[in-house]
């Protein structure tokens, strides 16, 4: 089934005192185009996780977004510069005997001083990317369900398009067929009156009837958009990208439609030329939506 270019999906776990959060959203674009926002500490994992969404996903503007708290003790040790907690007592040491101000120094004070601690966190980044992309297939999953629930309803409304599309090349078929016969009784009609008296050339009538029905003829037009609707509607059942597919064919049958409406000597099959053309106008704004 065909899938919407607008979706929304969101996953979340927690493991080991790590939290993980990523929402994906998406609007129609022409290509694929992937933004992710995200803490600095996983920036390593931008290119995997644009690879990730690039597999399941062809078309849009996708922006994701990740939360990242990390209250695991995992890597992380405390360091103490004890070479610099000497140098700031040796020196609140002579700042008191210079000042004769009354010596209490204290280590938890020291330690409060800049550089004295130093936490360091040594991720694990493997472990780190394993559960990223874990929570990411998650809202991945749900990002795509959601996409072909909206593909669903446009296919449901885009099929009943193509019927009423249908009903009106049927139309046309069938009043294209009197036309020819049509024209001759008229331009007989038309050349007795001209000649009155004198013989009907009936080889001249014959040319002239020749010329008009390979001119007004749009049995191949009607054959092409037959074939076009058929295509349409077995690319709706695909499960591949197809939107670009479909907006080749509505193209196409845009210009036999034209063709049609060039050709047309009839106002009936005028009138369905001019509903044609604005249901297809309909179906080419929908499919905009499309993978």
């Amino acid at each position: 089934m065909i899938k919407s270019m607008t979706g929304y999906g969101r996953g979340n776990i927690s493991k080991n005192d790590r939290e993980y959060q990523i929402e994906i959203k998406s609007v129609n674009h022409r290509y694929l185009d992937i933004s992710v926002k995200m803490p600095r500490q996983l920036s390593y994992l931008e290119d995997a996780i644009k690879k990730e969404i690039s597999s399941k996903v062809k078309r849009g503007k996708i922006d994701v977004f990740i939360t990242f708290n990390n209250n695991s003790l995992e890597g992380r040790t405390i360091k103490i510069n004890t070479e610099l907690a000497h140098a700031y007592i040796t020196e609140l040491k002579k700042l008191s005997e210079k000042e004769e101000i009354l010596s209490d120094i204290q280590v938890t004070e020291i330690s409060k001083y800049p550089d004295v601690l130093n936490i360091q966190n040594e991720q694990d980044d493997d472990k780190i990317k394993e559960e990223v992309i874990e929570v990411l297939n998650n809202a991945t999953d749900n990002f795509i369900c959601m996409r072909q629930v909206e593909g669903s309803k446009i296919s449901e409304d885009l099929l009943k398009r193509l019927d009423y599309i249908q009903v009106k090349v049927n139309e046309i078929s069938k009043f294209s067929t009197g036309l020819i016969e049509e024209y001759v009784v008229k331009l007989e009609t038309r050349i007795k009156e001209i000649l009155k008296d004198q013989e009907l050339d009936k080889q001249r009538l014959a040319q002239e009837v020749v010329i008009y029905a390979d001119k007004c003829s749009v049995e191949e037009e009607i054959t092409r958009l037959n074939s076009h609707i058929l295509q349409f509607k077995n690319l709706l059942n695909s499960d591949e990208a197809v939107g670009k597919k479909l907006d080749f064919i509505v193209q196409e049958m845009n210009r036999e439609t034209n063709t049609i409406g060039s050709k047309a000597n009839n106002l009936n099959i005028t009138n369905n030329v001019i509903d044609l053309k604005t249901e297809i106008e309909n179906i080419r704004e929908q499919i905009q939506n499309i993978e």
